[in-house]
């Protein structure tokens, strides 16, 4: 039986794009977010703005990117004007990690930090651009597992506002599911798309809720815009262009002669983006064109077409 988490979520304001708050009952971590333009006016000015803790700036133009800092005093740290990463354009969204207790010191969140740059590396969902990882590991025992405890409800809480940076795509092996409706939604049947022009050839599962593009993957050397095309079609275009050239800057997918691979497992927003980027095309509906060894389509498995989810599945990166 899967253990569920209830996650409290404020919206200060009463508007889902404004500042809001986030925490676990039981859990002394509190979690703050909101848009640049109300970083200053409305963030900082709150309480919890004033205790140790750390900051997470993100920004999606021109592509994901990311940074993690830590201080001793949030609101005084993030008003400074030195703080070369506050006054770049890149990031519009702040995020705050702190405790509701006084228990939380420079040390521990010294080692947070370290430990979130670590995760959003492995992650390879956004740039991240700290210059260096900090690696600070000088915790007594006992404070670096309340520290890894505090780091696991984080790994719960963000997601749940929309910061998915820290994400590390799971695996079909990577998490014992304890019944079949457990299993469907960790680890969907493999899906295949072919693309005949280029002899790509891509699999994919979802994982997690995830899309998941298989490390191994091959996919179309470029994005091809159809003849005549109109407005709308030039702008989808650009788009496709952009995100496949997101993917190549991150490592994910290295253009190799004639096809493209994918060096690692790779997540789409969607099965059509990922589509998109397999064919090179604009654009793909990929609720029908992955499909199982079987011949059942994306959508079809999605909507319940297959009773036993877990007979067609194989391990990321196999």
């Amino acid at each position: 039986m899967s253990i569920g988490k209830s996650v409290r979520l404020y919206l200060v304001d009463g508007r889902p794009g404004g500042l809001l708050t986030a925490e676990i009952m039981n859990w002394t971590g509190h979690v703050m977010a909101a848009p640049r333009s109300e970083a200053q006016e409305k963030l900082l000015k709150r309480p919890e703005a004033r205790r140790t803790g750390v900051y997470i700036l993100l920004g999606s133009d021109p592509e994901p990117q990311a940074y993690i800092g830590e201080t001793d005093e949030l609101a005084k740290r993030l008003n400074e004007n030195r703080h070369d990463r506050l006054r770049e354009d890149w990031w519009d969204r702040v995020v705050l990690v702190t405790s509701k207790d006084e228990n939380v010191t420079k040390a521990h969140v010294r080692y947070v930090e370290s430990q979130l740059i670590s995760k959003a590396l492995a992650a390879k969902r956004s740039k991240v651009i700290n210059k260096t990882n900090p690696d600070f590991d000088r915790l007594p025992e006992a404070d670096k597992s309340d520290m890894d405890y505090f780091i696991a409800q984080l790994d719960i809480v963000l997601p749940v506002v929309g910061v998915d940076v820290f994400r590390v795509p799971q695996t079909h092996g990577a998490t014992q599911a304890t019944s079949s409706a457990d299993a469907r939604v960790l680890t969907s049947p493999e899906f295949r798309l072919e693309h005949r022009a280029t002899g790509a050839v891509a699999r994919a599962q979802q994982v997690d809720g995830e899309f998941v593009v298989i490390a191994g993957s091959s996919a179309a050397p470029a994005i091809s815009l159809p003849p005549n095309a109109v407005l709308a079609t030039q702008r989808q275009f650009d788009q496709r262009v952009a995100l496949r050239a997101a993917l190549v800057a991150s490592g994910a997918l290295v253009d190799d002669g004639n096809r493209a691979r994918f060096a690692h497992d790779t997540v789409f927003k969607s099965p059509s983006a990922a589509g998109c980027i397999v064919k090179g095309a604009v654009t793909c509906n990929g609720r029908v064109d992955w499909k199982t060894p079987d011949g059942v389509p994306f959508g079809e498995w999605e909507s319940g077409g297959l009773e036993s989810p877990g007979t067609k599945t194989s391990q990321l990166g196999a």
